[in-house]
């Protein structure tokens, strides 16, 4: 288990983390502090408790948001393999038929051919 310094509104926190995942929450740490830099810049000094708060409110709606939004695309991209698998279906169908009729045309073609070839009876 490794242990990463951040630094969030001021404060220094000491954070554990797995292996080779140090970067990854530094760079949250740093996410998380613009956030709250943001914040305090458009809503001046209402206190560091109410400010982390209200940042990690923001953060909640906007991952919730996401989820939705991949709940949407997960939904539509169901409803497209569905539509594509039958499209298959129909087009494993439709090739069906086609050989079927190509075969039909051949024997037929065959008879023709035996028939011309056939000796003249007189």
């Amino acid at each position: 288990m490794s242990q990463v310094t951040v630094t969030i509104a001021g404060k220094t926190y000491r954070m554990a983390c797995a292996e080779g995942e140090e970067a990854h929450l530094e760079s949250l740490a740093a996410a998380f502090d613009a956030r709250i830099e943001e914040m305090r810049s458009a809503a001046g000094e209402i206190g560091d408790m109410r400010l982390h708060v209200m940042a990690a409110l923001t953060l909640a709606d906007e991952l919730h948001e996401a989820r939705r939004r991949i709940a949407s695309l997960e939904r539509e991209m169901d409803e497209m393999r569905r539509f594509y698998s039958a499209g298959d279906h129909r087009i494993q169908a439709a090739e069906a038929r086609f050989a079927e009729s190509v075969q039909n045309v051949a024997e037929r073609i065959e008879r023709l051919a035996r028939s011309l070839n056939a000796p003249v009876q007189g």
